[in-house]
């Protein structure tokens, strides 16, 4: 796990103190080492910066820029099954000097060209610096654990794994996406491809980007997409084969992902999926596996002893550490500076807690994140059923004339119910789902904070809508509701949110985070099991729960989630209280040109004054605000 950030500037302006300053400001992402190549080419200046984080071959040799022949390369990540791919290459005549999985890169790159992608299992960011072909190749890796930026504008290209090295070079132009605004003011993120800035994007997962140095073309191609592995026909197999063959994936998958020349840890929660993957790891280990997990004081909020009872059982080497709210709100304003996109999800909190409690021990720590996409473990795939079913015992046209009524009844025109909280954001969503219940419609209004009437008041000037990946869709002739939601979530809420908190997180402590769940075997495989085997006569997550099963009693694992709890709202309105009258002032809005004062003005006034429903909002708001102050 490293930092990667470049250049490729036409207008030779660009010096090669900027290229250092650009890395210098990702240190945490590679505390060990940085390198630096700054090449004055016939067509323009170009420059790749790299921090290294050492993993795999800890020594000089592996360091980067890496250089083979006319090939040079900066890589963010790691290839697990690197081993395998060198001696593919030692059998075509490769010879190598280094045992590491960056030296493996290039020399694939060299045989096979873009092909190479296809033999790849890992997570990754890379660029490769092609002198001959006269090109910068970009790639990211399937799932999109590892991110990749970059912006072109006034013949200057940038790319980086976080945007904080941009704003290192003097020509970039930060100018603000207000669709953007939008966008994070209803997710929470900000949806790939689109970014914060204008000009400014993220590589889509799957995906690599060539620029052409002597032309200035981009182009930018796929390589893999987790649609695909829906859009085929379903296994004919039988639920106990599903479960044993699942158990085998998981297995070769989770196993690849202890491959380091440091030492290795899992976060474990005590839920299935953390339970899955230490289990199983544990089982083919001679040693104890490392576990990490916080908790909290609170007893209704605290998960601590019942993964302390699984690490027990399973026979880890176990560490938890409770924290306190003192050392969670420390977190807080230190969230702008690496999360250097808006990001409101506040697990990004006890995140970083577990990770900095993991770092003191190990320098690779493996994260259960993907389960529930891959194995469909949301509750809201069995609530949106639901909705749907009984949606749909009502015929359309009375459905349509219902929506009508309501489009012409403003909600704070409904009697009793309009004093509920949020009760004209439900009403909204009402009318839309009662003239269409597809799981397009349903997933969606779940998914957002904001709809876009509501947004169109809470900015001065009306945003635009972005594309996203909600609106694709699947080969209904293979695919059904939740084969579509588990895709769109691994495409959407998975990728921006979850990967993007994890990466952020544990890179904040120089710690690299590992998915195992992520692993393209895994997902190919699942997409094409019947849903009936994920959901199972109303029992999410079916697979893994019984796999997990014959390593931990049943008993053990049946409890409701509880997750890390964070006390937002009454943080809000008290430890963080003058960070919230700041970002709702009036003369800083005004100074902004964003937002509209009045809508700001009710919302402080109604959360203040009882309605702590209306937190999540507050909580987007000052997450943007306290972005727009480090950054803007």
């Amino acid at each position: 796990m490293c930092g990667i950030a470049g250049f490729a500037d036409f207008n030779k302006k660009t010096e090669e103190p900027v290229l250092r300053s650009m890395t210098s400001v990702i240190s945490h992402r590679g505390p060990d080492g940085d390198g630096h190549l700054f090449d004055q080419a016939e067509n323009g200046f170009v420059g790749l910066g790299h921090r290294r984080l050492s993993i795999i071959d800890l020594s000089n040799a592996a360091a980067q820029p890496m250089y083979y022949k006319q090939l040079v390369l900066i890589f963010n990540g790691e290839i697990y099954n690197y081993a395998e791919i060198r001696e593919e290459l030692q059998g075509k005549g490769h010879s190598f000097i280094t045992h590491s999985d960056t030296e493996v890169i290039l020399h694939a790159y060299e045989e096979w060209g873009q092909n190479c992608l296809s033999r790849f299992i890992g997570m990754y960011t890379f660029v490769v610096y092609d002198k001959e072909k006269n090109c910068l190749f970009c790639v990211r890796d399937r799932a999109g654990v590892k991110p990749f930026f970059w912006y072109f504008a006034d013949g200057l290209f940038l790319f980086g794994s976080e945007l904080k090295s941009f704003h290192q070079h003097p020509g970039f132009k930060k100018e603000l996406n207000t669709d953007a605004i939008a966008s994070f003011m209803q997710f929470g993120y900000v949806p790939t491809p689109h970014c914060i800035f204008r000009n400014t994007h993220k590589l889509q997962p799957g995906h690599h980007l060539t620029l052409n140095l002597r032309s200035r073309e981009i182009k930018i191609g796929k390589y893999w997409d987790v649609m695909d592995a829906y859009n085929q026909p379903k296994l004919d197999i039988s639920l106990p084969e599903a479960i044993s063959e699942s158990e085998k994936i998981l297995e070769k998958a989770f196993q690849y992902r202890m491959v380091a020349d440091v030492p290795v840890g899992v976060f474990l929660s005590g839920g299935y999926d953390s339970t899955c993957v230490t289990a199983l790891l544990q089982k083919n280990s001679g040693t104890k596996i490392n576990t990490f997990t916080i908790g909290v004081h609170d007893k209704g909020l605290n998960e601590a002893p019942f993964a302390k009872a699984t690490a027990a059982h399973l026979g880890t080497n176990h560490t938890e550490y409770y924290c306190t709210s003192k050392e969670a709100l420390e977190i807080v304003p230190t969230l702008p500076f690496f999360y250097d996109e808006p990001f409101a999800d506040s697990s990004a909190i006890p995140t970083t807690l577990v990770s900095k409690l993991a770092r003191q021990s190990v320098t690779v720590a493996l994260s259960a994140d993907a389960g529930d996409e891959v194995f469909a473990g949301y509750n809201k795939y069995d609530y949106i059923a639901r909705v749907k079913r009984k949606l749909n015992k009502v015929p359309g046209p009375i459905r349509r004339g219902m929506a009508k009524i309501m489009a012409h009844v403003p909600a704070h025109r409904v009697p009793i119910l309009n004093r509920k909280p949020l009760f004209t954001t439900r009403y909204k969503k009402i009318m839309h789902l009662l003239k269409d219940n597809s799981a397009k419609e349903l997933l969606f209004n779940m998914s957002c904070l904001y709809l876009p009437d509501e947004l169109n008041r809470l900015f001065l000037q009306a945003p635009g809508s972005l594309p996203s990946y909600f609106d694709e869709q699947l080969d209904p002739a293979y695919s059904d509701d939740l084969s579509y939601m588990m895709a769109i979530d691994y495409k959407t809420y998975m990728l921006d949110d979850i990967l993007q908190k994890v990466d952020r997180a544990s890179m904040s402590v120089s710690l690299e985070g590992r998915e195992p769940f992520l692993d393209q075997h895994i997902i190919e495989f699942a997409a094409k099991l019947p849903s009936a085997y994920k959901m199972h006569n109303g029992i999410k997550k079916y697979i893994l729960r019984q796999i997990v099963h014959q390593y931990v009693p049943q008993s053990m694992m049946e409890r409701p989630k509880m997750g890390f709890g964070i006390p937002i709202a009454a943080w809000l309105k008290e430890e963080l209280r003058h960070f919230v009258d700041e970002a709702f002032d009036p003369a800083f809005v005004q100074q902004q040109g964003i937002f509209r004062q009045a809508e700001l003005d009710q919302l402080k006034k109604q959360f203040y004054g009882g309605k702590e429903q209306l937190y999540t909002k507050v909580w987007y708001y000052l997450m943007f605000q306290l972005w727009y102050k480090q950054w803007m």
